[in-house]
């Protein structure tokens, strides 16, 4: 009899514990989970399909992400980290915390992409977002904006990706030249900002008439609002790509979890959502394609460093921003 009721107080005790709910942790920059974002809608859409509580946390913008992971190192109780770029991703590599994700996916981009350890979900072009009415002609390249008394607004490379992929858009178009076309800018920057979304803030605020972006930007405004005051201006020198990635960080304790949401981003239930949520190219082209004006401004050409010559840029790139914003 005592045998009896301790295995049935034996099973009460476990039961729960077999019946809890995995938990799967992903590591991402503060506006994809915002109820504007994709967060809610992919959230939604994993957990019906994983049985587990899909729990998106929000480190600030994308550059601040692998901030993060290198303080927590092993220790970080996240799984992925969704919203690192190629000009991070060399670096990302060097800390040995990421693991090999085993895929080869077939994707929709305009370059070639192979990474063992990072999968895209999305990608777009950096430009400089105005309005229409109040920047009727808007500079064609970087030296007439450096020769205009427009003011701009844009991220700190150092916590963001756009703010990092600016820099990345000025060495890979004038080379050489870079430090002093910066020392042409500085005059123009009203601000610079921890990350995009307080940078468009104070641009739709009316602080600025330029504002560090995307070539979607403005279809977000025509396709949310039904405003097509807003334009990207396309340079002549070409635009900066920026492809958005995720990996599956090794200390992982849900490895196969973390696969499975993986795979899960390149279907359409999640490329489907990243057009008119986070304003990106999809990495694969949804089944229903493109929402109709969501590709309106498309630049000539594209400039991108590999992620090897990102990180050896770097540096020097930054040091020519910091010089050039001190004077």
């Amino acid at each position: 009899m005592q045998r009896h009721l301790l295995a049935a107080g034996l099973l009460a005790i476990a039961t729960p514990a077999l019946a809890e709910t995995p938990v799967l942790q992903v590591l991402t920059y503060d506006s994809f989970t915002s109820e504007w974002g994709p967060g809610p809608a992919v959230e939604k859409a994993f957990e019906a399909t994983c049985a587990c509580d899909l729990q998106f946390v929000p480190a600030g913008d994308g550059a601040a992400l692998l901030a993060r992971v290198q303080l927590e190192g092993a220790a970080s109780e996240a799984d992925v980290v969704l919203g690192l770029d190629t000009s991070l991703t060399a670096a990302a590599t060097a800390t040995g915390l990421f693991a090999p994700h085993g895929k080869t996916p077939t994707l929709n981009l305009p370059v070639e992409f192979a990474d063992p350890n990072f999968l895209p979900f999305d990608w777009g072009w950096f430009a400089f977002v105005h309005d229409k009415a109040k920047v009727p002609d808007a500079p064609k390249s970087f030296e007439a904006l450096a020769a205009s008394d427009l003011k701009i607004v844009i991220q700190d490379p150092r916590s963001s990706t756009p703010g990092l992929g600016l820099l990345m858009w000025v060495k890979a178009a004038h080379g050489d030249k870079a430090a002093e076309l910066w020392k042409g800018l500085a005059d123009n920057i009203v601000t610079v900002t921890p990350g995009w979304s307080e940078a468009y803030g104070l641009f739709l605020e009316g602080e600025a008439d330029m504002v560090l972006s995307y070539t979607t930007s403005p279809a977000y405004h025509l396709l949310a609002e039904s405003d097509d005051s807003k334009a990207a201006a396309l340079f002549d020198e070409g635009h900066y790509m920026q492809i958005e990635v995720a990996g599956k960080l090794a200390a992982t304790d849900q490895p196969e979890l973390a696969d499975k949401f993986l795979d899960f981003m390149l279907t359409d239930a999640f490329q489907s959502v990243i057009p008119q949520t986070n304003w990106m190219y999809p990495a694969v082209t949804p089944a229903a394609g493109l929402p109709e004006g969501f590709d309106t401004f498309r630049p000539a050409k594209s400039l991108l460093l590999s992620p090897e010559e990102a990180q050896a840029a770097r540096d020097a790139a930054l040091a020519e921003w910091q010089a050039a914003l001190a004077r």
